[in-house]
């Protein structure tokens, strides 16, 4: 491009001319020439738009065309290196080709004539700038002229720049004289004068004189004028006042407009015509009313953003005219004596807003709610009327074999081809939009409080008045109609669409808990929602209510199922719809009695996975409607009371069939080919792999409850399931559209039975989580650039890994994963460390973390104090639990290694002499040796802070490096007596001899033992409590119906129980129960041989119960795997009497107390089925702890979704209370009541001792859910404060609620689980 046309500088002028229009107010801002120069020259800096600009681009092309082969000829010769040698190491392969081509003859010449073209182009300009600025002081003179002579005209400039336009400045005389001129009866000329030169005066003004009421009324004559050109210049004049005046100034525009368009219809009465014709917008009178419609409902729009910042009075104008002019309707008569219906404002509103934006906007914020509200109650409720009598007329003229929705939605849809703009509408369609602008209205107001109480409405033809919940049937039922998008290649038809639009609505609604109480959860809707899945199940044993309306053929049951499903779905997750779901039974009418909708769901998805249903064997459309109604039930089986509901169907093994027929499909899946088309073969196992997941993601989802994990294990499916949900877990994926939490509580779930933390280990979850502490510890963030240091962490576990922490504080928690993960495991204790290497394993991380006890281990890591704080913190919660601190000190000697540290940490290590030095370590490690030294409850025995405190004595409390330990941390306790108490519970116990033959016996004793607990319960203690528990015992054992397990043929004698020996977990287990017995003053010194001789027979006993298994689960490759400590509570209730204490132990065993209260009884028991006892999930799991987190969710639902919060779960806590028979939580007091109270009042009383303790403890739960460290809470602290006696009323009552249910399932444990 050598020379530029003069085409290019026309365009080049042009270009120059909008860029100093664009930064106008730069240049005139600059105080002088040279700076406007310096703000041109450093414009690219400091404009973000400076590419943007046209003239930018317009030169940028030039360059490039000009200098384009030259850049990449030196490109391609620099790269080769022929002819050029970099001369130093900055001079890149950029600057050595922007030095050459500056240098090349092509550069020069483009400039000289980029140069040249340029002082034409501004030559040019600025003589142009000197015609305008002539031609603006002549037209100025002229203006002055005419004014001098009371006329008036159009003063608004016509030169290019847009600069130039102004506002003429209007005397009160001339508005009057242009009122004048704007009557009606003057000629066209003089109106159309007068408006232009209206046009040009500023509002304010114009609405602000004397004449303003006959300006207004002659304003109106010229809008209705048949003339367009006065009708524009009218509505110009309007459009200008909204854009650029106050609300009290455009309010009154407004209701002009409303007002006059009202007028328009009233005495026009247009109307649409019959059949295929249709409404042509190019018509005059149409053109004009659409016009004036869309200019007031682009105002309706924006004026919300503003009127709030004026009086009520002028919103509640523009509100009252809009509705004025609405509900504008024609007698009911009048409009059925022709075949034609009347055009009603609603048509073309409708027309232009179809979604009713404009509603919704003022519907938003509460201030002009309560108006519209207030308006529509008292004067135009005739609106409502006329919205809900078009809906109904759609569904009533609906014909569900000739679908011609689909036929209209798609002509709307299509409006536009090439450049050609649609401008007829049929009758049809007109009807179709008011319909769904009628139904954006009424959704709007069902979500309002004030809104549901203007029903219920009546309507014409309508009998009875029609109310919310007939609306919401009608609603669903025009969904059954038209279940399919029409013409689905359209995304934005399906937004049009009657079904896409209801459920919009249902989904609103649902989201609402108030909307969903008066809409949704009402037996008509549900019925209709039921009706289709009745009609389609085989067998129709089951049959509808009639409801007020006609059954609807559907058009397409797979698509209607879906959306069936979807708003079921979204009903069941809340506990107002699960309630209604579950236990409601008038919903549906069976043979002679109700059924619950529960039960109408769960046999259709399981018809559904079958294949059973004729018209849903189609392979694609089964497994979406299939999934869809499984998701339904899985709302209610992931909850308690949902799966007791449910269980009884099986669905969890009709699931697990359906993904093991599945699962050997997608084995067949080919290897994709890149490149390569996939047939439809191969689409269809595409289909059959995803279909897969879904299976598995509705599988897992029964590990949220305890029972619905043992079923989940008994599938068999465990280890696929916890796979697939550990690669959405590491997606960080959500667990449904429903679920507000991720996978952490069902990864909790997990980890607290043996097979789960397996399965955990196995998919690689472990491993992840180890690298991920590693990491965060160790390895910092590499991806960030440091430009500060890191700052030192304050907290013992900082924020950034406190996560990760309570993450291995959940899986860990449970004695079943430290033995799966920990059992048999040697440490690695290696003798050299590679500072890369990280730990994959639990083991690795305990050796790298806590066990550091040599240099080599101190010097790799990077963060020595802060890592082994975490791994410090990381025991103290483990060790918590009594069986993983038993697994750990018989494995690991972890307490002789934290003395040695302790040892080395004084002041003169060299000679074992000197004080110790008090750091966080020392501090944390003090804190864990007594924590694992000494058994007791909240006022048995003291632990030391963790914090130092003020004054002289930083540190009170005395370290040690070797036992014994010092008395300072074991509380002198108050010696027992155990003599026979006079007591009337002691009098009632010995004045009974033979009980056996006394069947009401044991309630008395109940009634007995309840008034001594609730009066005096300290007296039921020492031989008191033992009389109590051996009588009470030997009476239940004795009565055939009391006896759940058959008596053990076992003898308490033999030299080869003496002789036998004891694992290295029970006799840290015993020594710790001496220390605490003797503590208590309930032993003597030599009674260790007797405890000894205790835990061998009760071995040999249940030894001769355990069943044949094979398994690879560590908890099952012998005896109980950690120590027995219900039978050392007895011990010590029995003060030592080793005689005493089996005879009632094997009284017990025949009990169904004892399968809840004894752990190890039914460990591998031959009493329990053998999937059961081969899964290693203990009934105490699986039962218990199933029905505290059933109950807590009704009785103590804070409690409760601080658990879910928290991510963990109330099941894991109770596994460690029941356990260790609430050692270390409670003192031995309340540990005896415990006892007593689960063998005299029920096993049951094993629930609702849990759910009294965590409603006792509700505050501290509610608190530490807040500071995020609920977990380490529960477990590191006793339960201060807590008494039996004073819930043992509330556990009544719970009793009297639950007992039937609990009882039931307590004694179906020996059955197979269903």
């Amino acid at each position: 491009m050598s020379q530029f046309s003069a085409e290019a500088e026309a365009e080049l002028q042009s270009l120059l001319r909008q860029l100093l229009k664009s930064i106008k107010d730069r240049i005139s801002g600059a105080p002088s020439i040279e700076c406007a120069e310096e703000i041109l020259l450093h414009l690219e800096e400091t404009d973000k738009n400076f590419h943007n600009y046209e003239f930018v681009k317009y030169l940028r092309q030039y360059v490039e065309s000009s200098l384009g082969a030259v850049i990449e000829e030196e490109t391609e010769s620099c790269a080769r290196g022929e002819g050029y040698a970099v001369g130093s190491v900055q001079d890149t392969l950029v600057h050595a080709v922007t030095r050459k081509t500056r240098e090349s003859g092509e550069y020069k010449q483009m400039m000289q004539t980029l140069k040249n073209t340029m002082m034409v182009v501004v030559e040019s300009l600025i003589n142009k700038f000197e015609e305008d600025q002539l031609r603006k002081e002549e037209m100025h003179r002229e203006s002055q002229h005419q004014q001098s002579n009371s006329h008036y005209t159009d003063n608004c400039s016509d030169s290019d720049s847009s600069f130039n336009q102004s506002y003429a400045f209007i005397k009160q005389e001339q508005l009057q004289v242009l009122a004048e001129k704007l009557d009606p009866s003057k000629p066209k000329e003089v109106r159309w004068e007068a408006l232009q030169a209206l046009c040009c005066a500023p509002p304010s003004d114009v609405l602000s004189c004397e004449s303003w009421s006959g300006l207004r009324r002659n304003l109106s004559a010229a809008l209705a004028d048949p003339d367009p050109d006065l009708s524009d210049k009218v509505l110009r004049f309007f459009a200008k006042t909204f854009s650029c005046s106050p609300l009290n100034v455009t309010r009154e525009i407004y209701t002009s407009l409303a007002k006059s368009l009202e007028s328009d219809f009233l005495y026009h009465k247009l109307s649409l015509p019959t059949g295929s014709a249709g409404i042509d917008v190019n018509r005059q009178d149409i053109t004009r009313l659409l016009k004036q419609m869309r200019l007031m409902n682009d105002f309706q729009k924006e004026v919300t953003t503003f009127w709030i910042r004026h009086p009520e009075k002028y919103m509640e104008e523009i509100i009252e005219s809009t509705f004025s002019l609405l509900s504008f309707f024609p007698e009911h008569g009048l409009e059925t004596q022709g075949s034609e219906k009347a055009l009603k404002p609603m048509h073309l509103i409708a027309l232009l807003d179809i979604k009713a934006t404009w509603f919704k906007k003022w519907m938003h914020g509460y201030y002009s709610r309560t108006v519209v509200f207030r308006l529509l109650e008292r004067k135009y409720k005739s609106l409502i009327v006329a919205a809900l009598q078009q809906c109904i007329h759609y569904y009533d003229s609906c014909d569900p074999v000739r679908d011609e929705t689909a036929e209209v939605i798609h002509s709307m849809e299509h409006q536009h081809i090439g450049t050609a703009q649609r401008t007829l509408y049929t009758t049809k369609e007109l009807e179709y939009m008011y319909f769904v602008h009628s139904l954006c209205v009424l959704g709007r107001l069902l979500m309002y409080t004030n809104g549901r109480k203007l029903f219920p409405i009546t309507v014409w033809k309508r009998k009875d008045p029609v109310s919310l919940t007939d609306l919401v049937v009608i609603l669903i039922s025009i969904m059954y109609q038209h279940p399919k998008p029409p013409h689905s290649d359209s995304s934005h038809a399906d937004t049009l669409s009657p079904t896409t639009l209801v459920m919009e609505l249902l989904r609103t609604l649902g989201d609402r808990t108030e909307c969903a109480v008066e809409c949704l959860y009402q037996t008509p809707v549900i019925e209709t929602l039921l009706a289709p899945i009745i009609t389609l199940l085989k067998g129709k044993q089951v049959s509808i209510k009639q409801v007020s309306i006609k059954q609807a053929k559907l058009n397409s049951p797979e698509t209607t199922l879906i959306h069936i499903a979807d708003t079921l779905a979204r009903i069941a997750t809340t506990e107002r719809g699960l309630s209604l779901f579950l236990y409601e039974r008038n919903l549906v009418s069976g043979e002679g009695e109700g059924i619950s909708a529960a039960h109408v769901i769960v046999q259709f998805t399981q018809r559904l996975l079958a294949k059973e249903l004729p018209l849903l064997r189609n392979a694609e459309t089964s497994y979406g409607v299939s999934g869809a109604f499984i998701f339904v039930c899985r709302q209610m089986y992931n909850t308690c009371e949902g799966l007791q509901v449910l269980r009884p169907y099986g669905l969890h093994e009709c699931i697990a069939a359906a993904w093991k027929k599945t699962s050997s499909l997608s084995e067949r899946v080919p290897t994709p080919v890149p490149g390569a088309i996939p047939g439809t073969s191969s689409q269809e196992l595409q289909n059959v792999v995803v279909w897969e997941e879904t299976l598995l993601d509705n599988l897992l989802n029964f590990a949220a409850t305890p029972k619905g994990l043992l079923l989940l294990q008994q599938t068999g499916a465990i280890n696929e399931c916890v796979t697939y949900m550990f690669s959405r877990f590491t997606k960080k994926l959500q667990v449904s559209r429903c679920e507000k939490f991720g996978y952490g509580v069902m990864v909790t779930q997990v980890a607290a039975t043996a097979p789960g933390v397996v399965a955990l280990h196995s998919s690689g979850f472990v491993q992840a989580l180890v690298v991920e502490i590693w990491s965060v510890l160790e390895c910092g963030r590499e991806d960030v650039r440091v430009v500060y240091p890191k700052s030192t962490p304050m907290d013992p576990i900082d924020r950034s890994c406190l996560k990760s922490f309570l993450s291995l504080v959940n899986l860990l928690s449970s004695p079943y994963a430290v033995w799966e993960l920990l059992g048999q495991q040697p440490l690695p204790n290696k003798a050299e460390y590679n500072l890369r290497e990280m730990p994959t394993s639990i083991t690795d991380l305990i050796d790298r973390l806590i066990a550091v006890n040599s240099d080599v281990k101190i010097h790799s890591l990077f963060n020595y104090e802060q890592s082994h704080t975490f791994g410090l913190r990381l025991l103290s919660v483990m060790c918590c639990n009594l069986d993983s601190l038993l697994l750990l000190e018989s494995q690991y000697n972890i307490s002789d290694m934290l003395l040695q540290c302790q040892k080395d940490n004084i002041t003169d290590p060299s000679s074992g002499e000197g004080d110790f030095i008090i750091d966080g370590l020392s501090v944390e490690r003090n804190h864990i040796l007594v924590r694992m030294s000494v058994i007791g409850g909240p006022s048995e025995r003291r632990l030391p802070l963790r914090v130092l405190q003020k004054g002289t004595d930083p540190y009170p409390w005395p370290m040690f490096s070797s036992y014994p330990l010092p008395k300072y941390y074991i509380l002198n306790l108050p010696k027992t007596t155990r003599g026979k108490q006079d007591c009337e519970i002691s009098a009632f116990l010995a004045s009974t001899k033979n009980t056996e033959k006394d069947g009401s016996w044991m309630d008395t004793c109940r009634r007995q033992y309840c008034k001594a607990m609730t009066t005096k319960s300290n007296i039921v203690s020492g031989n008191v409590l033992a009389d109590l528990l051996e009588k009470a015992v030997s009476h239940l054992s004795a009565l055939p119906s009391e006896r759940f397990f058959p008596p053990a043929d076992y003898i308490a004698s033999g030299s080869g129980i003496k002789t036998g020996s004891l694992s290295s977990v029970d006799q840290l287990g015993i020594q710790a129960s001496l220390r605490y017995g003797r503590h208590l003053n309930l032993l003597r010194d030599n009674s260790e041989q007797d405890l000894c001789l205790l835990m061998k027979h009760c071995q040999e006993l249940l030894s001769q119960q355990r069943a044949k298994l094979t398994s690879e689960l560590y908890t099952l490759q012998g005896a109980y795997p950690g120590h027995d400590w219900f039978a050392s509570t007895v011990f010590l209730i029995m003060a030592g009497d080793m005689e005493r204490a089996l005879r009632l132990l094997l009284h017990l065993s025949t009990l169904l107390t004892s399968a809840f209260l004894w752990p190890a009884r039914l460990h591998g028991s031959v009493h329990l089925p053998m999937e059961i006892a081969q899964s290693s999930i203990h009934p105490v799991y699986s039962c218990t702890t199933h029905y505290v987190e059933m109950l807590l969710k009704t009785e103590v639902p804070l409690v409760f979704s601080a658990f879910r919060m928290s991510g963990f779960t109330p099941s894991q806590m109770c596994v460690q209370w029941l356990g260790q028979c609430f050692w270390n939580y409670l003192d031995w007091s309340e540990i005896c009541h415990y006892v007593s109270t689960c063998v005299v009042m029920g096993p049951d009383y094993q629930v609702y001792m849990c759910v009294a303790v965590l409603k006792h403890l509700q505050q501290d739960i509610l608190q530490h859910t807040q500071t995020q460290d609920l977990q380490v809470f529960l477990k590191e602290e006793p339960i201060q404060g807590f008494r039996v006696s004073n819930y043992l009323e509330y556990m009544e009552g719970l009793e009297r609620s639950y007992r039937t249910m609990v009882l039931t399932d307590m004694n179906n444990i020996s059955q197979r689980v269903s």
